[in-house]
């Protein structure tokens, strides 16, 4: 039966190879599993770093005087306070 997920091939130096083989056979996982788990570590790594320096851009421009409340942004109704 053919694969359904795709695949990758990767070139390895062989203590990098060696390391990564440890490292999955002390956790019980195929090396497989491992670098697909350490991929998606690092994917997720690099979508922190896009959104934080986004994040700081915005944050250089941001003026809290032309900024929207909460309730004018979605155009909520004033609450009466008790």
């Amino acid at each position: 039966m053919p694969a359904t997920n795709p695949r990758v091939n990767v070139v390895l130096d062989e203590p990098v190879y060696q390391g990564l083989r440890r490292w999955a056979k002390r956790e019980g996982v195929s090396l497989s599993l491992k670098v697909r788990d350490l991929v998606k570590e690092a994917l997720d790594t690099e979508e922190d770093r896009a959104l934080s320096r986004l994040a700081d851009r915005r944050m250089a421009t941001f003026d809290r005087k032309k900024s929207k409340t909460h309730a004018q942004t979605w155009d909520l109704p004033k609450r009466s306070r008790h």
